[in-house]
């Protein structure tokens, strides 16, 4: 009967005990009764190392506060703020120019649905992409075209010439009823 429960109370300690150890991304989540110090003695490093990686300015925490455990794991943290920051930021168009637009399909006999940059239009006719001369507006180049949206060019065409666009659609109707229009288009830096 001992052993049994022996047994079972090591388990809950193993499966219960360790709930605010670290995390593979080397995070720690603080419970209460917490402290930096006690923190940083199971981790393995100093609180002068904790406070630098969770720009603590004192050596108060909070339960359900999460900590970097490491270097890494406050670089990867501080990239992913820059990196989302960047994301809502809109960039400004390098250039806006004005261009005559019709559309096209990849529904089409004889038409492969394959860009020139790659991307299969057949198997993603929910993409927004558009036809440039390259000369133009790079391949590749993420723009915003009046009354379609943002878009990338990710095609060229031989009737592409100057500053005429072509934007996809995903079918035949759509094409005929977006007929021949002249639109302003913000062209982004890659």
């Amino acid at each position: 009967m001992k052993k049994l429960l022996f047994y079972i109370a090591s388990s809950a300690v193993l499966m219960f005990g360790f709930s605010g150890a670290a995390s593979a991304a080397g995070t720690y989540q603080v419970k209460s009764g917490d402290t930096l110090w006690g923190i940083a003695k199971k981790s393995k490093v100093t609180v002068s190392q904790l406070k630098t990686w969770n720009k603590l300015k004192s050596d108060t925490i909070k339960p359900k506060q999460v900590l970097k455990l490491n270097a890494s794991a406050a670089k990867k943290a501080v990239a992913k703020k820059a990196a989302v920051k960047k994301a809502s930021v809109k960039k400004a168009a390098y250039k806006t120019i004005s261009v005559k637009a019709t559309a096209y399909t990849a529904n089409c006999k004889g038409c492969s649905g394959i860009t020139a940059t790659g991307l299969n239009l057949k198997k993603n006719p929910s993409v927004k992409a558009i036809s440039v001369d390259p000369r133009v507006i790079p391949l590749g180049s993420k723009v915003y075209v009046e009354g379609y949206g943002y878009a990338v060019a990710a095609d060229k065409g031989s009737a592409i010439k100057g500053n005429k666009i072509d934007v996809f659609v995903p079918s035949k109707s759509k094409a005929i009823q977006w007929g021949v229009k002249t639109v302003k288009v913000k062209v982004y830096k890659k």
